[in-house]
């Protein structure tokens, strides 16, 4: 018989409460079509994706785990190896996790007085996984680059940063390994190495009132401060775009976690899609969405919003009223980067593409 340790389950759950996360259990947890009885978790998995093989709701994931308060506070891990078990025994379905740790032969030992197999007991190292090689929430590559950017500024802007003055030898444009000079500078910025670069900041507009309700600014590239003075010398690290004069320097953020326990809202949330980054006319699957609510009103990391087609207006000629017809489920987010007023999500599915104006709602 295989013998199995129960190993340790996933990740940062931010601040999960209690109340909150299993508000939806009130609604039963529904299955996967051929949901499987077991899956082998591999490299490049995600719980999400694991959760899709077993759940028609992958964000519901932490109810069929079953977590209690103690496993919040306490998050555990899953990593390559590690095998889920859907267990339907019970009144409601159930994932397990276990890792075989032993192949179950008995030719080693024998076999006992009744027949059955032995094995012969031989030391054994135990070993824990890193961390690091923990299977993550969602994939790191895809919001990787946003932990740490874009900025969302008030209305003054990128006015307050430091700016680039000149460029090397005249050039239009620099790319990475070339020299610019920066004005701006305050006594406390020269002891900062490692600098963003950012175009100017472009409002994100409300799409009803069609007033600002914060500003964006571009990244477009990092730079190393190689000696300061006025103007300082920067050299340029890397670009995502053409980095020139007038660009603004702020100081790198240290990327923030992304292994995220997905959980719906405490409160109720609803909201509009102001942009799809980069000025993408539509959003899909893995695209990443501003919108107009963040921390003031209630988000938090890890929430999981449904977006809804927002439904026309249609004349009823009958009547001759105008109607508005209902919103359409058409996918899900996931929230990962939270400002004032502004909240960055993640797309995780969708039916069809998504557009700025477009509802998110409790799921």
């Amino acid at each position: 018989m295989k013998k199995f340790s129960t190993q340790v389950l996933a990740f940062a759950f931010a601040a999960l409460t209690a109340a909150g996360a299993w508000a939806q259990a009130q609604q039963p947890v529904e299955l996967a079509k051929d949901a499987p009885d077991k899956y082998v978790v591999v490299k490049g998995d995600t719980l999400w994706g694991i959760a899709g093989r077993f759940l028609q709701k992958p964000w519901r994931w932490p109810e069929i785990w079953q977590l209690n308060r103690e496993q919040i506070r306490n998050p555990h891990l899953i990593y390559p190896g590690d095998i889920v078990y859907l267990d339907t025994s019970g009144g409601s379905p159930r994932l397990r996790l276990g890792r075989a740790v032993g192949d179950g032969a008995g030719g080693a030992g024998g076999s006992n007085a009744g027949g059955l197999p032995t094995e012969r007991m031989q030391p054994r190292v135990r070993s824990t996984p890193l961390e690091a090689a923990a299977v993550p929430t969602i994939p790191s590559s895809a919001i990787e680059a946003f932990l740490n950017r874009p900025l969302v500024v008030d209305e003054t802007g990128m006015a307050k940063h430091p700016r680039i003055v000149a460029t090397q030898e005249g050039r239009v444009f620099l790319g990475r390994g070339e020299l610019a000079y920066a004005r701006g500078f305050s006594e406390a910025d020269t002891k900062v190495a490692e600098w963003h670069i950012y175009r100017a900041a472009k409002p994100l507009l409300d799409p009803d009132t069609r007033k600002p309700i914060a500003y964006e600014a571009l990244f477009i590239g990092s730079a190393k401060l190689e000696r300061d003075g006025d103007p300082a010398t920067l050299r340029i690290v890397s670009t995502t775009e053409e980095v020139g004069v007038g660009d603004r320097l702020v100081p790198a953020e240290r990327s923030l976690p992304f292994n995220y326990v997905p959980h719906p809202p405490e409160g109720s949330v609803s909201g509009r899609i102001v942009s799809v980054y980069r000025g993408v006319a539509q959003a899909g699957r893995n695209s990443v969405v501003a919108l107009n609510v963040g921390s003031k009103d209630g988000l938090e990391v890890g929430h999981v919003l449904e977006i809804r087609l927002r439904g026309r207006t249609v004349k009823d000629a009958d009547v001759k009223a105008e109607v508005k017809l209902p919103d359409e489920a058409v996918g899900h987010l996931l929230i990962f980067r939270i400002f004032d007023k502004i909240a960055y999500g993640l797309v995780m599915d969708a039916s069809q593409s998504i557009s700025v104006g477009d509802v998110v709602a409790n799921p």
